[in-house]
């Protein structure tokens, strides 16, 4: 009994050390465009072609080295500062996966081979692409949970936007931070309590094999600049099919950052989300 409490614990304790550097970037990164980016500037940047805007959007997460907790935060900021959800779903989505931190790690992982990563990066930019479509077409809001709170006047001067930034990350950190301590939590108690031979047990089958890897990604809940060297340990296990749907799905959906969506957006909106993102993986790992 207390062994097992020790290995929760610890397992607990990496997870937060692991993503609260993240976190505080994303809440940071956060308040600046709350504080510095107005709605007139957002709405130049977006494309007005909703094709255009969706594929732009997921090709940015190139850009932006972050895991899939600081993203939430960020993505939030930019759909309350008028980017809309089908664009900013697919970013959501795909800078924890495409960053070039997460490629090089890939590429490292899979012992300086290029097909993982490219499997990876075209893998998760197509999912992003046919959510955010499917986004464009049924969801017309922005499906945030308080969108009236997000309803303030710039700051003039930089004083009152540096103060603005810091106050607006420190209420933001303590507002995703409760969610990142239970998801951790949650998900130290799965890896503990949930063994991982018994998923390996069951993943016989080609589309097994990507459900339990999917599964195992979203109980494990990896930063995804780690995931790649546990996937690797796989490769004996599992074909390269399920791998490569065990590094799309774990940086979009786990159970830290989705504790996190639900304190962002509407819970019917989150729901969704899930359905689309993992029927789309599962999919999609069947035609690798």
């Amino acid at each position: 009994m207390m062994n097992t409490f020790l290995q929760l614990n610890t397992i607990f304790l990496s997870l937060l050390i692991e993503s609260l550097p993240f976190v505080v970037l994303g809440v940071f990164v956060s308040g600046v465009i709350q504080m510095f980016v107005s709605e007139e500037t957002v709405k130049r940047w977006v494309p007005k072609n909703r094709l255009l805007a969706i594929v732009s959007a997921t090709l940015l997460g190139v850009f932006f080295p972050s895991c899939e907790c600081s993203i939430v935060p960020i993505t939030r900021r930019l759909v309350a500062k008028g980017v809309p959800l089908y664009a900013a779903v697919p970013f959501m989505l795909t800078a924890p996966v495409i960053n070039p931190v997460v490629l090089f790690s890939t590429y490292i992982a899979f012992g300086s081979s290029w097909t993982m990563v490219l499997c990876r990066a075209l893998f998760a930019c197509a999912v992003a692409v046919a959510v955010g479509a499917v986004v464009a077409i049924w969801h017309k809001g922005g499906e945030l949970r308080d969108e009236r709170r997000e309803l303030s006047p710039m700051p003039r001067t930089w004083k009152e936007k540096l103060i603005g930034t810091l106050r607006h990350t420190i209420d933001e950190f303590f507002a995703t931070g409760k969610y990142l301590i239970i998801g951790a939590f949650i998900a130290s108690a799965m890896q503990t309590y949930v063994k991982t031979s018994a998923l390996v047990s069951i993943g016989n089958g080609k589309a097994a094999a990507s459900l339990v890897m999917m599964a195992l990604a979203f109980v494990l809940s990896l930063c995804s600049e780690a995931d790649a060297f546990i996937a690797s340990s796989f490769q004996s296990t599992f074909p390269f099919h399920a791998l490569a749907a065990f590094l799309v799905f774990g940086p979009m959906l786990d159970v830290k950052n989705t504790l996190m969506l639900f304190q962002s957006f509407r819970a019917r909106f989150v729901w969704k989300l899930i359905a689309y993102i993992t029927l789309f993986v599962f999919a999609g790992s069947l035609l690798i």
